[in-house]
């Protein structure tokens, strides 16, 4: 029992990988299984608000509000299921899927106006006026065929931002 590895059976790293629909390989989910454990520090099983902002890169992240609504309580199994849409192997579909709940702050299947520009506050802060974000959003919708009024669904969301390039990866450090 002293590696953390050691706790994960072949049973628990299949299932695991299931969940995550294979997007992790067997040793990429034990170093995850690593990472998870030094994460939550007083071994409850799951990961707190707190424990993941500490991780530098989450914590100066623009949006790491809203991703905390996400990821606070997760336990392993929902952490990698969570982690698997960064993955290379994700589809635009899966990556496009976290983008929305970004967006969907509420959880209502939906995304507004106001909730994009909500996000765009989150992201740009004091380099955008309220009228410039507000603008540049308005053309946006209105070039992919939506209004300021549309409510937008994740197939809209798909339909918008499914093309080649789009770039959403977290490599897993492998020991």
């Amino acid at each position: 029992m002293g590696s953390a590895s050691s706790m994960l059976t072949q049973y628990d790293i299949e299932e695991v990988q299931e969940h995550c629909n294979n997007l992790f390989t067997q040793h990429e989910i034990v170093s995850l299984y690593k990472r998870f454990c030094q994460l939550d520090r007083n071994a409850k099983g799951f990961i707190s608000a707190d424990e993941f902002l500490s991780v530098p890169e989450f914590a100066m992240n623009p949006l790491s509000q809203r991703l905390l609504t996400m990821v606070d309580g997760l336990n392993f199994k929902d952490f990698v299921a969570f982690l698997s849409a960064f993955s290379a192997k994700a589809t635009a579909s899966q990556k496009i899927g976290i983008i929305f709940k970004v967006y969907d702050r509420d959880g209502k299947g939906k995304v507004t106006f106001n909730d994009i520009i909500e996000v765009l506050k989150d992201l740009t802060g004091p380099f955008m006026s309220d009228k410039q974000r507000e603008e540049v959003l308005r053309q946006l919708l209105q070039e992919a065929g939506y209004t300021s009024e549309s409510s937008l669904l994740l197939d809209d969301f798909i339909k918008i931002l499914d093309h080649e390039g789009l770039k959403m990866e977290v490599e897993v450090p492998v020991d």
